[in-house]
């Protein structure tokens, strides 16, 4: 079955579900990589007004990706739950976004919709939604989940400190982290990108950070940004292991494209939760994502990148979550050319992601070769502060040492939290005015004056 739409007397006709949700994405790079997008702005027009009065059920019964040929599609449909879809299982995709921006849809009646949508449905209303549109619902809802502490309650903005090393030596790692710790940053995660994949490596910076949290005894959790099987390996030597991590995204052929599937993920799934670290909750995946790693395996079956990426988030949400980062510029110009293609993409992820019910952050992000600046990142991290992000990335100075990208810096989170109203995690805010990095009074939440007794030893240190 084919879709249609006039304008101006001209009709404009796409032959399949895939090709329509295609043609009615706004136009990135990506996309027209792939040769998929829309050809003119009044054929994407068109393809948007076709798409409104698509049926919600339609992506029920017809699958973008073929149910036999694709893991991810299987997992889509097998776990639909049709009880929590039936509030909004009469409604087009139009009928949806507006049933979206009213006032039916609270943060209760979004959060037991979650399981009843499937990434495709969220996909197909953020095409014909504006930025204000995708910010409004985003805020509505909120995803909490919980390790050593509570990250995702209203109010609150979490960060990820991200002490990268070129060679992962100690003492550069040991100063990011008391620099990121002393602008109140970390409650996410305190999250290594090592510079090598070996286990003794691994194993030696997951001790490091381990012994850091538990000496000055931090309400956080710590992460080696390694490949899932090298997390399980770890694990089964008895390294202390919080967060499992792993890149995902939304296919069986670019997953494998990394090494991984359904069932090696749930094999890593399993090893965490067998350590049983976590003090308030055992929601411990990590995962990242971001717009164009389909199209960069060339295994997105002519599936738009935006969808693609939304079916990322139902492998992240099967697997009960702690944080999902879309590291939205990292991948580069191909696919998000400039800082108004980030900037949708990032508003776009955080929306499909939480409207999916999902723990969504975003590393806030491009590459140097990319049309954009901090300018564009500024705008992008104040939108994404009111539409209620989970976390953010803190780096020390934006600029990424080792992957060589501009990200958000530890001050960034400070304008972010000050300038919104927001505080980070409840358990870590009480650690940080314990320690006298913050203090409260009736002007809000400030950072404390000078350093704190207990890290002067370790500053003296590391001069």
């Amino acid at each position: 079955m084919s879709f249609s739409h006039s304008i101006g007397g001209m009709v404009w006709r796409f032959d399949s579900l895939r090709e329509l949700m295609a043609k009615a994405s706004p136009a990135r790079s990506g996309d027209f990589l792939a040769e998929i997008a829309a050809t003119s702005d009044a054929e994407r027009a068109a393809a948007q007004m076709a798409l409104a009065d698509v049926p919600l059920k339609r992506f029920l019964s017809e699958a973008l990706i073929p149910y036999e040929q694709d893991e991810v599609t299987r997992l889509i449909m097998d776990s639909h739950d049709k009880a929590a879809f039936a509030p909004v299982s009469h409604l087009t995709v139009g009928g949806f976004r507006d049933w979206l921006l009213g006032d039916d849809a609270t943060e209760a009646s979004l959060r037991a919709l979650a399981p009843g949508l499937t990434p495709e449905m969220a996909a197909a209303v953020s095409k014909i939604m504006r930025v204000q549109d995708l910010v409004l619902v985003a805020q509505k809802i909120r995803v909490v989940t919980r390790f050593r502490n509570t990250v995702g309650l209203r109010g609150r903005m979490s960060t990820r400190l991200q002490p990268n090393h070129p060679t992962d030596d100690p003492a550069g790692i040991a100063a990011s982290v008391l620099d990121g710790l002393l602008y109140g940053n970390g409650d996410a995660m305190i999250g290594i990108n090592p510079a090598t994949d070996s286990i003794s490596a691994i194993t030696e910076l997951l001790k490091m950070l381990d012994g850091v949290i538990r000496h000055y005894e931090i309400p956080t959790q710590s992460c080696v940004l390694t490949h899932v099987t090298s997390s399980v390996a770890a694990i089964e030597k008895g390294v202390p292991v919080d967060l499992v991590f792993q890149s995902i995204t939304g296919t069986e052929a670019a997953n494998s494209s990394f090494g991984i599937s359904l069932d090696i993920l749930q094999e890593g799934y399993e090893a965490g939760l067998s350590l049983k670290r976590g003090t308030l909750g055992n929601n411990l995946m990590y995962f990242e994502t971001g717009q164009g790693s389909a199209l960069s395996a060339n295994a997105h079956h002519g599936v738009d990148q935006q969808t693609c990426e939304a079916r990322a988030y139902a492998v992240a949400r099967h697997f009960n979550p702690f944080l999902v980062n879309t590291v939205v510029g990292f991948i580069g110009p191909e696919y998000l050319y400039n800082g108004k293609q980030i900037i949708r993409a990032g508003l776009e992820d955080h929306f499909c992601g939480k409207l999916l019910g999902v723990p969504m952050g975003c590393d806030i992000c491009y590459t140097n070769h990319a049309e954009a600046d901090q300018d564009d990142m500024d705008m992008l991290l104040t939108l994404l502060g009111v539409a209620g992000i989970n976390f953010i990335m803190g780096i020390p100075g934006s600029d990424d040492v080792m992957l060589n990208y501009q990200t958000t810096s530890f001050h960034d989170a400070l304008y972010a939290r000050k300038t919104l109203g927001l505080r980070p995690a409840p358990e870590f805010e009480a650690w940080l005015t314990r320690m006298d990095i913050l203090r409260q009074d009736d002007g809000g939440v400030h950072l404390g004056q000078g350093v704190p007794p207990l890290f002067r030893k370790a500053l003296a240190q590391l001069k």
